[in-house]
Formats: structure tokens, C-alpha cells, sequence
């Protein structure tokens, strides 16, 4: 599993809007890591930010 599935993952299962903080605390992933998955889960839409900083997946 790359890192851009396991943050995906981890959003699905938060349940909440999460931030790139707290997907690196809970995946154990450097945040460089975390912060180009969230780069690229942008560019496909596969996230949306429903409120400032915050992150979930795209329904």
C-alpha cells in the first residue's frame, strides 16, 4: 500500500474532516509523505476540505 491509499484510509475511517497533522500522527507517516499524498489525492479530487485545514474524501 502506498502512501497516498493509506492516508485515503485513514480519512475514510476518521469519519471527520481530518488535517494533514493528524493523518501523519495517525498513519506514522514522515509529513513530507503525507503532504505529497495530499498533493495528488487533490489533483485526482479524490479530497475535498470542507472547512479551513481540514480534509475528507470527495462522496
Amino acid at each position: 500500500m502506498d502512501a497516498k491509499e493509506k492516508v485515503l484510509g485513514i480519512m475514510k475511517n476518521a469519519g471527520k474532516p481530518v488535517s494533514a497533522g493528524e493523518v501523519e500522527k495517525l498513519s506514522g507517516l514522515d509529513r513530507k509523505e503525507v503532504d505529497k499524498a495530499f498533493k495528488e489525492l487533490k489533483k485526482e479530487n479524490a479530497i475535498v476540505s470542507p472547512m479551513r485545514c481540514k480534509w475528507e474524501p470527495a462522496k
